[in-house]
């Protein structure tokens, strides 16, 4: 019910933005008050999906990714679900009042609203930007975290909203890609759906481009060094050239009666797509991580 796999990328990204806030976290806030600050963060993010399962049971029983879920399978009712992500919401926003402070807490509560009624409820079933404007939602959790530590939103913690938020389109566009047939049963309008195939493979790689100009900006302002400077540089560029060759395949061109049940799994010619998507998700770890790497250790921070 929490989508654990989507919470390990969540939780990693807000340690990453706790300890690259200024300040040692000991005097700050202290340990205790930072290790409860990515506990609420993971609760409400879990939260979160199971509220996104609640509303969206009409569509994850007829989706081949989506149907073992809990609710779809009969294990779970809906208003169980609807009780419990409720509740649990409601847990992670006031202890993360009470262990960090009131910015930190509006910003988790706003984007459990963001995800499941801006994203879930209005834009993913209304407009091929779901995603994009929708990719908020998974790009709070850093800014978060670092509101926890300083209590304040800064240039520096932008950058990290802003970085996932970039990462989001091609990221989700390149599964869009090899399981529209899913999307499509459903009636969600996903980019491949509507603006069809060639038009998304375009925005990728021009949502790409931009991704790798914004993880350079932190080289830029100092929140990382010259090893973060490189490894973005050497990462980026992997990124754009697998972009380079889904612009450049015919990778969801020609899409099948029935999309594979499995997330990986991919008929002949979308395996450009297929490789986007999977290396999208290890990107997105090393970067966060060479930047929080090169933030602590090699620039004393």
């Amino acid at each position: 019910m929490m989508k654990p796999r989507v919470m390990s990328l969540v939780v990693f990204t807000a340690i990453c933005g706790l300890l690259l806030a200024p300040g040692s976290l000991s005097v700050s806030i202290g340990w205790g008050s930072a290790l409860i600050a990515i506990f609420c963060i993971a609760l409400g993010a879990g939260a979160s999906g199971a509220l996104n399962m609640w509303y969206d049971a009409d569509i994850d029983g007829a989706m081949a990714r989506t149907s073992q879920r809990p609710i779809p399978k009969g294990v779970l009712p809906p208003r169980a679900a609807l009780g419990f992500g409720m509740v649990m919401s409601g847990a992670a926003v006031w202890l993360l009042l009470v262990a960090t402070n009131g910015v930190a807490a509006a910003l988790l509560a706003f984007t459990i609203f963001f995800y499941l009624v801006i994203y879930t409820m209005w834009l993913k079933r209304s407009t091929p930007q779901n995603i994009v404007i929708g990719g908020a939602a998974g790009a709070f959790p850093p800014m978060v975290a670092y509101a926890a530590v300083t209590g304040t939103v800064t240039l520096d913690s932008a950058l990290l909203f802003l970085i996932i938020f970039f990462w989001t389109p091609p990221h989700f566009w390149a599964l869009a890609l090899y399981k529209q047939t899913d999307y499509g049963r459903v009636g969600i309008p996903m980019m491949p759906n509507v603006k069809g195939a060639a038009r998304t493979r375009t925005e990728i790689l021009v949502y790409s481009l931009l991704l790798f100009g914004l993880t350079l900006l932190p080289w830029w302002t100092g929140l990382g060094g010259t090893l973060y400077g490189v490894a973005a540089v050497g990462l980026g560029a992997v990124f754009v050239g697998l972009a380079w060759r889904v612009f450049r395949s015919q990778a969801g061109d020609k899409p099948s009666d029935a999309d594979a049940g499995a997330l990986y799994a991919v008929r002949s010619g979308n395996q450009a797509a297929r490789n986007l998507f999977a290396y999208s998700i290890l990107y997105l770890f090393a970067i966060f991580g060479m930047l929080t790497v090169d933030h602590l250790l090699v620039m004393g921070a």
